[in-house]
């Protein structure tokens, strides 16, 4: 998942070749964050003021379904606040419009490919925990599952650092924040 804001007039854009089901979760996870935007240092200019792409690789695969939505949230906060993501961790979930992370379909699948690509950790929601009875041993053994029932927890264990809540930052951290995004989409 790929989320990159740039200077514009509040616009959210969406490409991938995404199902219905996908588009609403995204929309819930935009209203999460807004509804958090304080306490994660998130000016509510920011969404007034700046246009927010999501990309879902790969373009010509049509993809769909609610389990992506804690992984959009998090993609979310971290264009908005610059906050890059551990290239270690996967995540599955949907999303509330409260920050509850619910249950998934197809977990076993979805930790297979997980450990097939390299990665250390995975947030599973932790309704799911049950399912782990399915999963190989030798999946669970090199994989470090974490059962998170909020987005809360997902952002400890996913983001390289917390930020900062909006009270602790100086007026500018948020142009800052542009800048910087500015200058990593001109480089590429």
């Amino acid at each position: 998942i790929e989320a990159v804001v740039i200077p514009g007039k509040g616009k959210q854009s969406t490409t991938g070749k995404l199902g219905d089901v996908m588009k609403e979760s995204i929309e819930a996870a935009i209203t999460v964050v807004r509804a958090r935007a304080e306490s994660l240092g998130i000016k509510e200019e920011a969404f007034q003021k700046q246009d927010l792409h999501i990309h879902v690789p790969e373009g010509a695969t049509p993809k769909d379904g609610p389990s992506a939505g804690i992984g959009m949230c998090t993609a979310v906060i971290s264009a908005l606040t610059g906050v890059p993501v551990k290239a270690e961790v996967a995540m599955t979930g949907e999303i509330t419009l409260r920050g509850e992370v619910l249950p998934i379909g197809g977990l076993k699948e979805k930790l297979l490919a997980a450990h097939r690509g390299g990665i250390s950790t995975v947030i599973i929601p932790q309704e799911n925990e049950k399912d782990l009875a399915e999963i190989p041993d030798n999946v669970k053994e090199n994989l470090t599952i974490i059962p998170v029932r909020w987005i809360d927890q997902v952002l400890e264990i996913a983001l390289q650092y917390q930020p900062e809540a909006l009270k602790k930052m100086p007026d500018t951290a948020d142009k800052n924040v542009l800048k910087t995004n500015e200058k990593s989409i001109r480089a590429h």
